[in-house]
């Protein structure tokens, strides 16, 4: 089971997986330049850390207080006002020259998480956008407040894929985009032409695309889900995807996309995926 995405979306599609423990692998996107994550990037560099660490968050089973380190977000009128402790940990182990994804596997260790978490580069990178009147907006923050259309989304600079990233892909049975914030999360990894060569050649794996439950913001809020998909293939070199999973019948797709709906709404907060439905809904397309 392979889940491409990032943000809480891929962080509640890895806790509806947990149950398959080290045969799940999340591929997480790393280009956030907002918040704690983009401050850390501009003083220290490096990949962005807040993605990962939603989804380690969603993933502690066992609370303790390391978890209560790793999650806590420090208050105050002082530099540290916002930064999340989890973010500084992995920068640390980052700027001690281990590699990010053994840094993010000696965190899974201590806080007991059994779900891969593979970033999509180990190289820093930033999500930058062509909108139709020719202009280009760098950063994910930025991207999110364009008021134009976009034509097309970039990665600046082109950086290689994680081989740990490609060979979960080449080994998967099913591989999940979604659900999440479809400009910021979900295509940043498709960007990559490894990870999107991958997809297109792995023919035995089920592709399956999870629809958001609430409306988006900025530019894709104006893409209809046909236009969606349609990224998403052409980034995957038209490798056609089988499934979409949601909750809201789509007539506009005209019979193009296998869509199945189902209950997959938390009973307390319908605007977010519930883990157990999630799963269960997973579990059915691969039966």
């Amino acid at each position: 089971m392979v889940a491409i995405g990032g943000g809480h979306g891929l962080g509640r599609m890895l806790a509806a997986l947990k149950d398959f423990g080290s045969n799940a692998t999340g591929i997480v996107t790393t280009t956030d330049n907002g918040g704690s994550t983009g401050r850390i990037r501009h003083c220290q560099g490096g990949i962005a850390w807040g993605d990962t660490r939603n989804c380690i968050n969603q993933l502690i089973t066992e609370p303790s207080i390391s978890s209560m380190m790793f999650e806590y977000r420090f208050k105050g009128a002082g530099e540290l006002d916002g930064h999340n402790l989890g973010n500084l940990m992995l920068t640390a182990l980052d700027n001690l020259s281990v590699r990010p994804l053994e840094a993010i596997n000696l965190i899974r260790n201590m806080l007991k998480v059994d779900v891969n978490i593979v970033p999509m580069s180990e190289h820093p990178s930033d999500l930058k956008a062509l909108a139709i009147d020719g202009r280009w907006v760098t950063g994910e923050t930025n991207v999110d407040e364009m008021p134009d259309e976009l034509r097309r989304l970039d990665l600046e600079p082109e950086v290689p894929a994680t081989k740990e990233a490609v060979a979960a892909i080449n080994d998967a049975d099913c591989i999940i985009l979604g659900p999440g914030s479809f400009l910021t999360s979900i295509m940043p990894p498709l960007l990559l032409p490894e990870v999107g060569k991958a997809i297109a050649s792995n023919s035995k794996a089920k592709l399956v695309f999870v629809d958001n439950l609430s409306p988006e913001y900025g530019p894709a809020a104006r893409m209809t889900l046909a236009q969606k998909l349609e990224w998403c293939e052409r980034s995957c070199q038209s490798r056609q995807i089988d499934v979409v999973l949601g909750e809201h019948a789509h007539p506009e797709l005209d019979g193009r996309w296998n869509y199945v709906t189902t209950d997959l709404a938390s009973a307390n907060r319908d605007w977010r995926h519930d883990r157990v439905k999630l799963q269960k809904a997973i579990e059915t397309l691969l039966s």
